[in-house]
């Protein structure tokens, strides 16, 4: 196997942790670093972590063979996993943003056919190979920005054919992409406009004609749902979910993003994973978010883009809630792939600190995605995805906001971007 030598780090993020699964309170700033350090990959996997010195005696035929990369004066840690986007989709919804900066609300949008229902028509509209070549050049920048597992929702097609097309060409982009994709099926997103004033209807098929296909085709590993005034109530999202798991499909929820609403609450009762959004959710429904070790995924860039109030970042993680952060990439409430911004507007309107974004980019959002186990840290046996940034310390990623510091992203043992381009590499996938 190959051999990669990444030497002479001035920090290594290790976030390891004698912590097991997603990380609270104190264990969120534990980011582990090691200075003056170095990192020996096999293939994709890493061997282990440490001063160059000590990997020379340990692995002294393997660090021989290794092909070396030079980190002096820079910093090293685990690839940033984005664990909420809203990927595969059709057309841009640019004209929606004089609208919002007139007032208009994000439910006064959608209610007249813009926002999901517009985004919708574009997707049903796109053929596969338009999806897929449009989501491929996303994933290119993702990869620039330091991002090496995505997980993507389906969730704007409402009909079958739509929402396995998505879903298909996520799962194409798996096997073909070096960024790992992660996909959740979404078909509660919205009431399509066909099924206005007959919504349980719409449940009904999603619950005994699309679960059931989703899992038979294996296209999915999660299931998520709107929870929201207007969209899903609690009851309809608890049904969608419950079924989901009778067919092996893991719960999230889009849970509180507008009008509290118990989704929080929801959440904690269906041993949801993850509840997302969460801008406005209650003090009970953090409580029992806490208790039922119920991940939040905050999306601060939707917050931004809307200009609502941020979720409370700070008081879930003084709270006891495990916290991860995310882009929500998608083409209305949150177009941007700039996961580093997203940490940038987490410290400065989330309360939360440098070493907590990391975290919440890192280890937790790899367990909001059920990969914790994999990816999300630098240890042995984990796999080999990596980032060099352009700056001396940590702590720099966050002063300096709004830029991207990448200079190297190594994912499964291969180096895919160098000097912040992208590398031929980054056109194959290896070691999958």
């Amino acid at each position: 196997m190959d051999m990669l030598l990444i030497h002479n780090a001035n920090e290594v993020l290790t976030l390891q942790s004698d912590t097991k699964g997603p990380r609270t309170r104190e264990a969120m700033s534990h980011l582990g670093v090691i200075e003056n350090a170095s990192v020996l990959v096999e293939g994709d996997r890493i061997v282990a972590v440490g001063p160059l010195a000590e990997l020379e005696e340990r692995y002294s035929e393997k660090v021989k063979k290794a092909k070396r990369i030079d980190a002096t004066g820079k910093v090293v840690m685990p690839g940033l996993v984005d664990c909420h986007t809203h990927l595969v989709h059709g057309g841009t919804r640019e004209h929606e943003l004089n609208m919002r900066l007139a007032g208009k609300t994000y439910m006064e949008i959608m209610n007249a056919g813009g926002g999901i229902h517009y985004t919708t028509t574009k997707t049903r509209e796109a053929s596969f190979e338009e999806l897929y070549e449009k989501t491929s050049r996303h994933l290119d920048q993702f990869l620039q920005y330091g991002v090496t597992t995505v997980e993507a929702k389906s969730g704007y097609g409402l009909d079958w054919e739509t929402e396995k097309k998505q879903l298909e060409v996520a799962k194409k982009l798996q096997e073909t992409h070096p960024v790992d994709v992660v996909s959740t099926f979404m078909g509660a997103h919205a009431v399509p406009k066909e099924y206005k004033g007959n919504e349980e209807a719409f449940v009904d098929m999603v619950i005994d004609e699309m679960l059931p296909k989703v899992a038979e085709l294996k296209l999915a590993e999660f299931n998520d749902v709107f929870c929201e005034k207007g969209v899903f109530t609690p009851e309809q999202s608890r049904r969608i979910l419950e079924a989901g798991k009778r067919y092996g499909l893991i719960p999230k929820i889009h849970a509180d993003e507008i009008e509290p609403y118990e989704g929080a609450e929801l959440a904690a009762e269906v041993e949801a994973i993850s509840a997302e959004h969460l801008l406005v959710a209650s003090d009970e429904g953090i409580e029992k978010m806490a208790a039922a070790g119920t991940i939040a995924v905050l999306l601060p860039g939707t917050a931004f883009f809307l200009r609502a109030p941020f979720a409370r970042g700070r008081l879930m993680v003084d709270r006891g809630v495990p916290v991860a952060i995310s882009t929500d990439f998608n083409p209305g409430s949150s177009p941007t792939i700039s996961l580093p911004f997203i940490q940038n507007l987490a410290c400065m309107n989330m309360g939360m600190t440098m070493e907590e974004v990391l975290c919440a980019t890192t280890i937790n959002a790899a367990h909001a995605i059920n990969r914790g186990d994999e990816i999300g840290t630098i240890e042995a046996g984990k796999k080999a995805d990596l980032l060099i940034l352009n700056v001396p310390n940590y702590k720099q990623l966050q002063y300096f906001y709004g830029m991207n510091h990448i200079d190297t992203v190594v994912k499964a043992g291969e180096v895919v971007v160098e000097g912040g381009a992208l590398c031929s590499s980054a056109t194959t996938v290896s070691n999958r």
